[in-house]
């Protein structure tokens, strides 16, 4: 009988352990799934910023381009206004 006793006491220190590296590595797991998370998150907002950005710097260096034409002579004050209604889509 005391090898019994002691065969379950070894099965349960055993048991024991195994549960708590189980539950160590599934928090460390969680805790690098959401800092991964929270990063992809963060690109994805820094993407949608620069789409945003980027179409309206394209039509703001167009329009100083057109006022350079402009103020150099090479466009009328009516081929200012339709280039600027062609690019600001108005």
């Amino acid at each position: 009988m005391p090898g019994l006793i002691r065969g379950v006491a070894r099965t349960a220190v055993i048991a024991g352990t195994a549960t708590a590296v189980s539950n160590r590595v599934s928090r460390r797991q969680a805790g690098r799934w959401a800092a991964q998370a929270e990063q992809h998150e963060q690109r994805s907002e820094q993407k949608y910023e620069q789409q945003i950005a980027d179409p309206m710097e394209g039509k703001i260096g167009q329009l100083r381009t057109l006022a350079d034409l402009r103020a150099q002579g090479a466009l009328t004050d009516e081929e200012f206004q339709q280039q600027k209604n062609a690019i600001l889509g108005g």
